[in-house]
């Protein structure tokens, strides 16, 4: 990508070797890490929570009809015409770089590895490790037929696993797949996998495009502008995944994270029919608790009565029949 560059109206957020969030803070840096970690006073959760009822989504979903299903945490499975996407996976018992050490998933998935059906296409937002989780990508690449979509400086990482087909998306930029179309689209977020490589590949979104629908994938990002921006070009989503969790400090979070009632404005101004809200209930990553971004979200939707049942929180194995 050209320093600087532009594309399909999206604001530039790129410059020299790094991407950034234009017109927006930017993430914490080491310092700040430093004072989060040692200042922070985390909300007690449990070690392990043992409720989730495990589903079998069917392998294929004919007709018009959208089957979503949240396995965990980003990952969710969408289902219709026949075609299988799903987003962010991750079946690991950490999102780690190490089997030893970091996060470690205080509840199971919602699908069993051996009840997930075939997968067409995989979307990944950035490449943090809850999000792009390499053993499960070589599982999948293992079953073969899938196809990759990854936002720009991506796909080397994937490659080079023999992870593929990868497809690379900026902002603004499309792919076209048999029945849909997949738009690349802003986040305020981050990127980073390890100690020199911050901000060296890009974070995003997604609207997916069928005939009968808008589909909006947010992935992880803080509040802004984009919602809007995503509306004016795309029109009003009939289905929106909003991040509802990581949240707290907002000091220290507010730059690449929502809390619930972000997510409840972004559905707002994104006017969606309905909204599901992932980024939550498995892996603890900051102060709040594991269910507390749960609890305040069903809180303010029952607080304003036009909210009630058009934003909805899954739990691992649940799914929505959108129509």
């Amino acid at each position: 990508m050209q320093e600087g560059a532009s594309d399909a109206g999206f604001p530039k957020h790129f410059k020299g070797k790094h991407f950034y969030n234009p017109d927006a803070p930017q993430a914490r840096g080491f310092l700040d890490v430093l004072r989060w970690k040692l200042t922070s006073r985390p909300e007690p959760s449990p070690g392990f929570i043992s409720d989730v009822e495990q589903t079998a989504p069917p392998r294929r979903v004919e007709g018009d009809g959208l089957r979503v299903t949240l396995v965990n945490h980003s990952t969710v499975l969408l289902q219709q015409r026949g075609f299988n996407i799903l987003t962010d996976p991750i079946w690991s018992e950490r999102a780690s770089p190490f089997a030893w050490i970091g996060p470690r998933r205080k509840r199971k998935p919602g699908v069993s590895w051996d009840n997930l059906p075939p997968i067409d296409a995989v979307l990944i937002s950035h490449n943090h490790y809850d999000h792009l989780d390499l053993p499960t990508l070589r599982r999948l690449a293992a079953r073969g037929d899938s196809t990759y979509i990854v936002p720009a400086g991506v796909a080397r990482l994937l490659r080079s696993e023999n992870i593929g087909p990868a497809h690379e998306l900026d902002w603004g930029e499309s792919l076209s797949l048999p029945g849909f179309t997949i738009h690349c689209v802003p986040a305020l977020h981050s990127s980073r996998r390890g100690i020199y490589d911050r901000n060296t590949t890009l974070w995003c979104g997604y609207v997916i495009e069928y005939p009968e629908r808008l589909v909006y994938f947010a992935g992880d990002t803080a509040f802004g502008p984009h919602f809007r921006q995503i509306r004016e070009k795309f029109g009003p989503p009939h289905l929106a995944l909003l991040p509802i969790g990581a949240y707290q400090p907002r000091w220290f979070m507010s730059p690449v994270h929502m809390g619930p009632e972000e997510a409840v404005r972004a559905h707002e101004i994104l006017a969606a029919k309905t909204s599901i809200a992932i980024h939550h209930g498995t892996f603890q990553l900051s102060d709040e608790g594991i269910d507390t971004p749960k609890r305040r979200l069903i809180a303010c939707t029952q607080h304003s009565p036009r909210f009630v049942g058009s934003f909805l929180v899954l739990d691992n194995g649940q799914f929505a029949e959108i129509p």
